[in-house]
């Protein structure tokens, strides 16, 4: 296979963001990026990055990525990797690059001493489900996200009884 999957680097933010923009279009979702290429670079080389990202290149042009972060297991009492996004243009699929990024991002878990690999995926993607399933996950049907953003989070954090 030609394929070259590495760490994200400074000078792929700009390429990163766009990706991330790509997968908002595939999702239905594209007015939902409120987000900007500098807090992407923030975020992932600033003083204190909170994310990391792989790029899969394949025959030398940009095929996908995955954007991960830590998180922590209280039942493992482990930590454990959290996959925002895994991506991967629809030109590139079915070439197995989807696989590459589970396995490399389930040896760097491993390599860390984390517990768990975990992340979600839309009920409509019938897709993505059956081939997260293919490679051994377990689509957890019980469990169901919880998100609070924007004004909503304001307002949760002034619902506080003993403020400091």
């Amino acid at each position: 296979m030609n394929l070259r999957l590495r760490q994200v680097e400074p000078d792929d933010v700009g390429t990163l963001f766009s990706l991330i923009q790509a997968l908002a279009e595939y999702e239905k979702l594209s007015t939902s990026v409120t987000g900007n290429v500098a807090a992407l670079q923030e975020h992932l080389f600033g003083s204190h990055p909170y994310v990391e990202a792989i790029i899969a290149e394949y025959a030398g042009e940009t095929a996908g990525f995955a954007l991960f972060f830590p998180n922590y297991s209280t039942f493992l009492t482990q930590p454990g990797m959290y996959l925002e996004d895994l991506f991967v243009l629809p030109k590139y699929r079915r070439k197995g690059i989807g696989q590459e990024i589970l396995g490399y991002l389930a040896n760097l878990a491993l390599k860390r001493g984390y517990g768990r690999l975990e992340w979600s995926v839309l009920d409509w993607n019938r897709d993505a489900i059956a081939f997260y399933e293919q490679m051994g996950a377990e689509v957890l049907q019980e469990w169901r996200i919880c998100r609070v953003t924007g004004e909503l989070l304001s307002q949760l954090s002034t619902k506080r009884r003993n403020k400091p």
